[in-house]
C-alpha cells in the first residue's frame, strides 16, 4: 500500500497589502523589500477570520480536486502556528465546519516546516492502511502575531491556507519523508510570549535573527534534499520540481544553486504571498498543479525549515 496526493487546494484572504502600503505604515521601501526578500505583496485576513476559516476553503477546494466528499475523509491533520485557540485543536474545529463525523483530527506545530511534518505523519497512516483519505492542511494568520512597527519582520509575512488529499494508492506516490529538529536554536526564531490566566505574558510578536536563520536554512535545506534523493538512489538533477518553503527569494535561490537545480524548476510564490509559514508549501504546490506545471509521473520535492529549528523534506512521484 502506498499514499499519493490526489487533490490540492488553497485559499488566500481577499485583502492585499502591497509594499507601497507598507511604506505608509513603517520606515521601509518597495525596493528594499523586493531586493532583500523578493516579496511584492501579501494577503491579510479579516479581523473576524481565524485559521480554521482559511483552512475550510482550502480543504473544500482540495476535496473537489480529488473528486471526494467530506464523507470520504477519515483523518485530518492541520499544521499551524496560529491556531484558533489554545484548545480544542484547529483540526477539530475544521472537522466540525466540514461536517465530518468521528475521524481522528489533530494539529501539528513545527512552524514553517509544519506542512512537511503533517504530510509525513499522514503518509504513515495512509500507507499502513490505517486510513483511506487524509486531509492535510497548512493554515496561518501571521498578521495577528506581527509587530507592525517592526520593519524587520512585518514586511515578511502573510496569511493563507493550503491543503492536500492524501489517499491510498497501489502505485508509489510519496517515496520518502525526512524530518529533523534542533531545539538548541529555539531562541533564534520565536514568538516568545506565553499564556497565563488567559492573557499573553511577555512579547507575543515574532522575533528573528535574520542572518542566522538565512545561513542555517540554506545549509540544512541542501542537506535534507540530498538526503532524500540519496535514499532513493537519485540525484538532485533528477528532480522535476522543487517546491520550497516560501520564506525569502534569497534562501530559495541559494538552496537551488547549491543543489544545482535551475530556477525554472523551482516553484516560487513568495512574491505574491510573502511567508505564510506552514501554508506556504501547499499554497505553492496548488498553484503549480493548477497551472499545469506539475503533471503525472514527475518527481516533486517539498522542503521547508522553520523555528525550532525544524526542517524536513518529502519526495514524491506525482
Amino acid at each position: 500500500m502506498y499514499s499519493k496526493i490526489t487533490g490540492t487546494g488553497s485559499y488566500l484572504p481577499e485583502k492585499i497589502l502591497t509594499n507601497q502600503d507598507l511604506e505608509n505604515m513603517v520606515e521601509t521601501s518597495d525596493d528594499w523589500i523586493r531586493t532583500r526578500t523578493g516579496i511584492t505583496q501579501r494577503h491579510i485576513a479579516r479581523d473576524d477570520q481565524v485559521a480554521s476559516d482559511l483552512a475550510l476553503y482550502a480543504s473544500q477546494n482540495a476535496m473537489k480536486a480529488a473528486g471526494i466528499s467530506n464523507k470520504d475523509i477519515d483523518l485530518i491533520i492541520v499544521a499551524t502556528t496560529t491556531p484558533d485557540m489554545i484548545f480544542p485543536s484547529t483540526a477539530c474545529i475544521l472537522q466540525n465546519k466540514l461536517g465530518i463525523e468521528n475521524c481522528p483530527a489533530f494539529d501539528v506545530q513545527a512552524v514553517c516546516s509544519g506542512f512537511v511534518y503533517a504530510l509525513a505523519t499522514a503518509d504513515m497512516f495512509v500507507s499502513s492502511g490505517k486510513c483511506r483519505n487524509a486531509l492535510v492542511v497548512g493554515t496561518e494568520i501571521y498578521s495577528k502575531i506581527i509587530d507592525w512597527n517592526d520593519r524587520s519582520t512585518c514586511v515578511l509575512f502573510g496569511d493563507g491556507a493550503g491543503a492536500v488529499i492524501l489517499s491510498q494508492s497501489n502505485a508509489p506516490g510519496i517515496l520518502s519523508t525526512h524530518l529533523h529538529a534542533s531545539g538548541s536554536y529555539s531562541n533564534v526564531l520565536s514568538a516568545p510570549g506565553s499564556i497565563s490566566g488567559g492573557k499573553v505574558q511577555g512579547d507575543p510578536y515574532i522575533s528573528m535573527e535574520g542572518s542566522t536563520v538565512f545561513k542555517f536554512a540554506v545549509k540544512v535545506l541542501e542537506e535534507v534534499v540530498q538526503e532524500a534523493v540519496s535514499q532513493n538512489n537519485l540525484q538532485a538533477a533528477d528532480i522535476d520540481w522543487l517546491v520550497p518553503h516560501q520564506a525569502n527569494i534569497r534562501i530559495i535561490q541559494s538552496t537551488a544553486k547549491k543543489l544545482g537545480i535551475p530556477m525554472d524548476k523551482v516553484v516560487v510564490a513568495v512574491d505574491k504571498h510573502g511567508n505564510t509559514s506552514a501554508a506556504s508549501i501547499p499554497l505553492a504546490l496548488d498553484i503549480a498543479v493548477r497551472d499545469g506545471r506539475i503533471h503525472p509521473g514527475q518527481l516533486v520535492l517539498l522542503e521547508g525549515v522553520g523555528g525550532g529549528f525544524t526542517w524536513g523534506a518529502v519526495l514524491l512521484r506525482w
